[in-house]
C-alpha cells in the first residue's frame, strides 16, 4: 500500500526539474557558447596563439558549472536557510581579502580578484549570491517586526551598504547596484509597508546618482553616455562600435561568423560586448530571441516564488525572487550598456558571456531556482496522499 502511494506521488511530480527553467537557461548556455566562439577566435589566436583557446576554457566553466549545479541541485533549500549569516560573514571576508595587497590581483585599475593559481576567483559573484540567502533568510525570521518597525527593515541594509561600500572601493560599481535593486526588489515583493520602503528607496537612488558621478571617471563615462560621438575615439568608443554592430546586422545580421566589429574594433566582445555582436550577426531577430530568453528566465523564476509563497514556502519564495532580480537586473544593465540605454559598465550576460566565476554563480543560481521549484510541487503532490492515509487513520 505504501510503495502504491509512493509511485502515485512520483508520477504525479513527474519531470524531476521545471522544464522551462532547464530548457532556457540551456539555450541561454549553448547560445553563449557558440557566440562566444564566434567573437573570441580573433582575439584568442593573437593573445594565446590558438583560435580556440577562450572557447575550450569557457567550455571547461561550463562544464564545472554544471556539476557544482548538480550538486546545488541535490541540496534542500532548508540547508541554505541555516548557512545565511555563515554566508554573509564569508561575504565580507572575501571582499576584505581582495583589497589586502598580496592576495587581491589588479586588472584594469579594479582589485577584484583573487588569484589561485588554476583560477582567478571574484568575491563579488559569490557575495551575490550569499547576500540573496541571507535577506531571504531575514526577512522570514523578522516578518513581524517587520510590518511595525523600522529599524527592523534598516538592519539588513545597513550590512548591505557595509558590503556596497567594500564593492565600491575595489571599485565595482556595477555589481552594487545589481545587489541593492536584487535586496530591494525581494524586500517590496515580501510585503514591506511602503511608508518604510518608499523613503529608503528615494534615499538609496539619490546615493547611486551622487556616487555615479562624484568620480572623475565616472562622470566622464556619464558625459561620453550622453554623446558618445562626441566622445567616440576617447570615453565613447566602446559605445560607438557597439552601435556600429547593431547598426551592420540589421534585420538578419552578417551571419555567424561574420562580424567585422569583433576584428578589434570592440573592446570585449567576447565578456561585456558580446549581445552587440549576436545582433551584428543575428540582426535584430537573433537579439531579440535573445531578449524573449531571459524575459522568460526572469518572469518563470518570479512564478516559482510567487507558487512558494502561496504554499507557504517564504524562505523559498523570497530566494526565487532574489535569484529572478539578480539574473533580470544584470542582463538588464548589459542589455542597456550594448544598446546606448545606460553608461558602460563592467557587468557580463548572465549563462553567456565569457568568464568562469559569472558563469558558474549563474548554474548555481539556476540549480537553487529549479530545486526550489522541485520541492514546491513535490510538497504540493505529497499533500493529497498525505490527507488521504490521515482520514484512514482517523
Amino acid at each position: 500500500m505504501r510503495m502504491a502511494q509512493i509511485t502515485r506521488v512520483t508520477s504525479k511530480v513527474g519531470c524531476p526539474v521545471d522544464s522551462v527553467v532547464a530548457g532556457t537557461a540551456l539555450l541561454l548556455l549553448l547560445s553563449g557558447l557558440i557566440m562566444v566562439a564566434s567573437a573570441s577566435t580573433e582575439v584568442s589566436a593573437k593573445i594565446y596563439g590558438s583560435p580556440f583557446y577562450l572557447l575550450t576554457r569557457q567550455m571547461v566553466y561550463v562544464i564545472i558549472g554544471t556539476i557544482i549545479g548538480v550538486f546545488v541541485l541535490l541540496t534542500p533549500v532548508r540547508m541554505w536557510q541555516k548557512l545565511g549569516l555563515p554566508l554573509m560573514v564569508l561575504s565580507f571576508l572575501l571582499l576584505i581579502a581582495v583589497l589586502v595587497p598580496g592576495i587581491g590581483k589588479e586588472v584594469n585599475g579594479a582589485t577584484r580578484w583573487i588569484s589561485l593559481g588554476f583560477f582567478t576567483l571574484q568575491g563579488s559573484e559569490l557575495v551575490k549570491l550569499f547576500v540573496v540567502i541571507y535577506i531571504a533568510g531575514y526577512l522570514v525570521r523578522r516578518k513581524e517586526d517587520l510590518q511595525t518597525e523600522f529599524s527592523a527593515f534598516l538592519k539588513p541594509l545597513g550590512i548591505v551598504f557595509l558590503l556596497v561600500a567594500l564593492l565600491l572601493s575595489q571599485p565595482d560599481f556595477g555589481t552594487s547596484v545589481v545587489i541593492m535593486c536584487a535586496v530591494m526588489g525581494t524586500i517590496f515583493l515580501s510585503g514591506i509597508p511602503l511608508r518604510y520602503f518608499l523613503p529608503v528607496v528615494s534615499v538609496c537612488v539619490g546615493a547611486v546618482v551622487l556616487i555615479a558621478t562624484l568620480q572623475p571617471y565616472r562622470l566622464a563615462r556619464f558625459t561620453a553616455f550622453i554623446d558618445p560621438w562626441q566622445h567616440q575615439f576617447s570615453g565613447g568608443y566602446q559605445l560607438t562600435q557597439a552601435l556600429i554592430a547593431f547598426g551592420r546586422g540589421e534585420w538578419f545580421g552578417l551571419g555567424l561568423g561574420n562580424s567585422i566589429q569583433k576584428l578589434f574594433f570592440l573592446p570585449e566582445a567576447h565578456t561585456d560586448f558580446l549581445f552587440s555582436i549576436i545582433a551584428e550577426e543575428l540582426g535584430v531577430v537573433g537579439a531579440v530571441m535573445i531578449i524573449l530568453l531571459f524575459a522568460t528566465l526572469v518572469l518563470r523564476a518570479l512564478w516559482i516564488g510567487r507558487k512558494a509563497f502561496n504554499q507557504g514556502e517564504e524562505f523559498h519564495a523570497y530566494t526565487a525572487y532574489g535569484i529572478a532580480l539578480l539574473l533580470g537586473v544584470q542582463a538588464l544593465i548589459n542589455l542597456g550598456v550594448n544598446l546606448g540605454l545606460l553608461p558602460t559598465k563592467g557587468l557580463t550576460l548572465p549563462l553567456m558571456s565569457y568568464g568562469g566565476n559569472s558563469l558558474i554563480i549563474s548554474c548555481v543560481l539556476i540549480a537553487i531556482l529549479l530545486r526550489i521549484e522541485y520541492e514546491c510541487r513535490s510538497s504540493l503532490t505529497a499533500s493529497p496522499a498525505v490527507t488521504r492515509r490521515s482520514r484512514k487513520r482517523g
